[in-house]
């Protein structure tokens, strides 16, 4: 065994069993379902802030932007505007709103928000709130369950059919002991060790191609236009990849994972307190990715994979235990996004429906029992899922953002700051902005027009308007 992987090994296994004992930790401060579903509404600043961004980001954060980068250069840089948006509208338009509302009505989930906002009542918003989450996390988590597999087998060589469950046991195992909290913790320290990697990467790929003035030479000798905000695309097809960036900040809103976090905030100094942190962490992440893709052009002129850059430089550039440090970034990322989706989900099935949709009124203890099953349960199916290989997960898995977004972000914009929202508005929002989401995809129209967020997102606000035309208007 080399040093290399064996730091790898060490570190590795050090990061698995310090998920656990949070997990352990953190199951003694879980008593009820508001502790399971929402920590007791007791997060402070820097948990709510890092938990929050690093949950949004999966690995593509730090492989696909890295690999973006290497690929379009710095025309990708549209990427950290569109990105910042998202986190500025979050915290500046919804997070302490969405936190105030949700606790006046005592609300756990966002489908329990949703329907607090209205004196009439009926099953159907939270019915279809509840599947649309559902059905999004189950492909999201099969896909991150499938990047575990992939991450394992291409540092460790372990194969995919071994690695899955390997990981997964590790994500339910925490997750399912401490809810809510032990899950906004580990996405803690899981932020912490992305940022830290992509830094320090970068950095590191910057100094080896001689600073600022050798990487501009390097990179221009093997790829001229890379260094351009155009890059080698015409002016319309600039255009429209440059608002397809930006526009992914627009699913930032309706990604219940991330909202749940305002939700369980400890009050509002939490909030003000969180804003600088959130902007620091996606700002420094997100350049460190585009430096490290640019860089890696004049590292590694000719990449099969792009997406394989920054492990392939974490290799070639680090001393072997940082190096191992830097990779267990990866399996961060993913597992950060996967153990947030999973305690998302969980919830949905345990108290919208069980609970909500099927009235019933178990006590804690049991309530308790009927999460961690579901997680289990929710996990177990989504890893069978993964283990197939299944493409569509993948395919799927490229608008299960932008479903939620459009679904859920133009929505819960509407509670916050407008007064004539009707259910039957909240519906047709919901229903247009997910059904959008999917047409568009399907019918290419997301490569050959632009990204399907935009779209979906704008036609969703549009939805709603028409349908608060449709009912009378009702009190919130």
């Amino acid at each position: 065994m080399t040093e290399f992987s064996g730091a790898l090994a060490v570190v590795f296994t050090l990061y698995l069993l310090l998920m656990t004992a949070i997990g352990l930790l953190t199951a003694r401060k879980t008593h009820s379902p508001l502790d399971f579903f929402l920590g007791n509404r007791s997060l402070k600043a820097w948990v709510t802030a890092i938990s929050s961004t690093a949950s949004s980001e999966s690995a593509w954060a730090i492989l696909g932007t890295v690999g973006l980068a290497y690929k379009e250069g710095l025309s990708a840089a549209w990427f950290l505007p569109g990105c910042l948006i998202g986190y500025a509208v979050n915290w500046f338009l919804v997070a302490e709103p969405l936190r105030k509302r949700s606790r006046e009505a005592n609300a756990i989930t966002i489908p329990d928000y949703l329907d607090a906002q209205f004196t009439d009542k009926g099953p159907a918003l939270r019915a279809v709130s509840a599947a649309i989450i559902f059905f999004s996390m189950m492909a999201y988590m099969a896909a991150q369950f499938t990047a575990v597999g992939k991450t394992f087998d291409s540092i460790f060589g372990i194969p995919y059919a071994v690695s899955i469950p390997i990981g997964a046991a590790v994500i339910l195992l925490y997750t399912s002991l401490g809810g809510f909290l032990a899950v906004a913790w580990t996405d803690f320290i899981q932020g912490l060790i992305m940022v830290f990697g992509l830094a320090v990467l970068s950095v590191a790929a910057l100094h080896e191609l001689g600073g600022w003035s050798g990487m501009v030479e390097k990179v221009s000798q093997t790829s001229p236009t890379a260094l351009t905000l155009m890059g080698d695309k015409t002016l319309p097809a600039f255009l429209g990849s440059a608002v397809g960036l930006l526009g992914i900040g627009l699913g930032y809103p309706g990604q219940p994972h991330v909202l749940n976090r305002y939700m369980a905030a400890r009050d509002s100094k939490v909030i003000r307190q969180g804003v600088g942190i959130a902007l620091g962490w996606g700002a420094l992440i997100y350049s460190s990715a585009i430096l490290l893709g640019i860089c890696g052009r004049g590292l590694f002129p000719v990449l099969d994979d792009p997406e394989q850059l920054f492990p392939k430089a974490a290799e070639a550039l680090l001393h072997p235990w940082i190096s191992a440090v830097v990779l267990t970034g990866v399996l961060a990322a993913i597992m950060s996004t996967v153990s947030a989706q999973i305690i998302v989900a969980a919830s949905a099935v345990a108290h919208d429906v069980y609970r909500k949709l099927m009235r019933r009124d178990p006590s804690h203890r049991k309530m308790l029992i009927v999460g961690r099953v579901s997680v289990l349960v929710l996990g177990l199916g989504a890893m069978a899922v993964a283990l197939t290989e299944v493409r569509v997960i993948f395919w799927f898995v490229l608008f299960a953002w932008s479903g939620l977004g459009a679904s859920f972000g133009p929505l819960i914009l509407w509670t916050l700051y407008a007064k004539n929202i009707t259910r039957t508005g909240a519906l047709a929002g919901m229903l247009v902005g997910f059904g959008v989401t999917v047409i568009w995809k399907v019918s290419g129209l997301s490569d050959a027009v632009i990204y399907e967020l935009v779209p979906a997102f704008f036609l969703s606000f549009l939805a709603i308007w028409l349908g608060n035309k449709l009912e009378p208007r009702l009190k919130i």
